[in-house]
């Protein structure tokens, strides 16, 4: 079972790693800038890789539940591959990337797990438009093994029925915003309340990752002004992997993050109620 389990992923990773480049391909130039940054999520449990950038072993044991700092690429094409941790440099990558990024893009790649459990990866454009003073936009993203569901603040939905792997966002007043997660349609929270905190002229997106059925939903956050600098940040702090020292080190640095604000017992609860709806 954990064979093919591997092999599927291999094969799921590779073939999404296509639609990824394609995506990250698409993204619109900026001219204000004469470079590119790309953070990447880890969003699939149990999978520590090793990320190759243009042939160098950029990070060691990427974990799950970690982000990057923003990756800074000159514009243009970029080979990045991803072999299992500890796996030899020339062995066969489980996920290739190679993204043509234009001058001034700010994604992000998130690899994750579908709604039914099988791993892919998606590019997300990082929105840059100048957030008014006050204000903040929360971004959330499901990128989560879990059925759709509902952001609930003061008991009531404020998005709704996001499913993976989509995204939505809003405005909110600068602050500490206390968020909760209930199955679609149900107002009764089942994960939370998480306290998300929202600064005035910042992005602050969150991702739902890892599988409800595993007990490893969790979530990750990352957050950056509106000049389109992204600094990644999470609820509880963990650790990662680490950069090696070779040319290539300099471009992917971790944070160290992991987000466990999401418990497993809320992931029973959400099953319960979205099974009985």
């Amino acid at each position: 079972m954990k064979t093919q389990k591997t092999h599927a992923r291999r094969a799921t990773l590779a073939a999404a790693g296509v639609l990824a480049a394609a995506g990250l391909a698409a993204l619109p130039a900026q001219a204000a800038t004469a470079g590119a940054t790309v953070t990447v999520v880890h969003g699939i449990p149990d999978t520590p890789v090793d990320v190759y950038v243009d042939g160098n072993r950029a990070l060691s044991n990427f974990e799950f539940e970690t982000v990057t700092d923003p990756i800074s690429l000159p514009a243009g094409s970029h080979d990045i591959e991803v072999r299992p941790a500890g796996a030899a440099a020339g062995s066969d990558p489980i996920l290739e990337l190679s993204p043509d990024l234009p001058a001034g893009a700010n994604a992000t790649v998130v690899a994750h797990l579908t709604a039914e459990g099988q791993p892919s990866i998606k590019p997300f454009i990082n929105p840059t438009e100048a957030v008014p003073d006050g204000m903040g936009r929360l971004v959330v993203r499901h990128t989560a093994a879990a059925p759709a569901v509902d952001v609930l603040a003061g008991g009531e939905a404020v998005i709704s029925d996001l499913s993976n792997p989509d995204e939505k966002m809003l405005m909110v007043p600068a602050g500490t915003v206390s968020a909760s997660v209930a199955a679609a349609g149900t107002t009764e929270p089942v994960i939370g309340p998480v306290d998300l905190p929202v600064q005035s002229g910042q992005t602050l997106v969150v991702y739902a990752v890892g599988s409800l059925e595993g007990d490893t939903l969790t979530a990750v956050t990352q957050s950056y002004a509106s000049s389109g600098g992204a600094a990644p940040t999470t609820v509880n702090a963990g650790t990662g992997g680490q950069a090696d020292g070779t040319p290539a080190a300099p471009l992917l640095v971790l944070t160290g993050l992991a987000g466990a604000a999401l418990a497993a017992a809320g992931s029973r609860r959400l099953a319960r109620a979205a099974a009985g709806r």
